[in-house]
């Protein structure tokens, strides 16, 4: 089930206010650049920015989310007719498929594969983008080092923060560490609306890899691992695994 943070209609709207920036896709658009793909799917695409920032490029792109609040601020957007969004997480990709050419590109951006916190949840996920994905075609994605220890700074980061959405009024957000039982972090966030006084909380926890655990896990679901290379954003913080559909 998606976090209340991305499935709640009222913070959906309010997403892009706190993370919409999105320095991180950078790197991405490189990638993007180097491999050339006609196709791309955005797995777990939420409000929409990198899909249609990779519209912009003139490449067909297909975004997918669990997130039904997510999906309704992306269509909202300037240009989002420039893509087709799906309502469906990776291992549901298939079944929503009908009737699509396979893509040579899926992209998991951000935290989206480290939200699998299963084993069988996560081979699941990876079958379903190889099945989308034409032979030869290519799965990218990020990943944070567990043995960096990300998490020890987020409490120093996520200060309290207030941001003045346009519709919407004052929102200010606050963020806990509560849990840390490797490979599970959990952390929880606090929104409170000033223009009325409600205040909404989403819980979110996160399955931390090893590098080696990735690779094994693409390979058995059918991918050859051609590369694993740093987040030029964030050294040291991040595996980010360029691997190809074998066969």
């Amino acid at each position: 089930m998606p976090d209340a943070c991305f499935d709640h209609p009222r913070l959906a709207g309010i997403y892009d206010a706190f993370d919409g920036g999105r320095t991180d896709l950078d790197a991405y658009l490189t990638i993007v650049g180097t491999l050339d793909p006609a196709r791309i799917l955005d797995i777990g695409c939420g409000t929409g920015t990198p899909a249609l920032r990779l519209a912009r490029t003139g490449r067909t792109v297909i975004g997918a989310d669990p997130a039904a609040a997510s999906l309704e601020v992306a269509r909202a957007k300037p240009d989002s007719s420039s893509v087709t969004w799906l309502h469906a997480g990776a291992a549901e990709l298939p079944g929503v498929w009908a009737g699509r050419e396979p893509v040579d590109l899926a992209l998991m951006i951000g935290n989206v594969a480290q939200v699998f916190r299963t084993d069988d949840d996560w081979a699941a996920a990876l079958r379903g983008v190889r099945r989308v994905t034409r032979p030869g075609g290519h799965l990218v994605f990020e990943s944070r080092r567990p043995e960096f220890r990300g998490w020890e700074e987020w409490v120093e980061v996520n200060v309290p923060t207030t941001r003045d959405v346009a519709g919407v009024g004052a929102v200010e957000r606050r963020f806990s560490l509560t849990e840390v039982k490797l490979p599970f972090v959990t952390f929880h966030y606090e929104y409170r609306f000033h223009a009325d006084g409600t205040i909404l909380t989403s819980d979110s926890t996160l399955r931390f890899r090893s590098e080696d655990e990735i690779a094994t896990s693409l390979v058995d679901a059918g991918f050859d691992v051609l590369d694993v290379r740093e987040a030029p954003d964030r050294p040291g913080r991040e595996y980010v695994f360029l691997a190809r559909v074998a066969g």
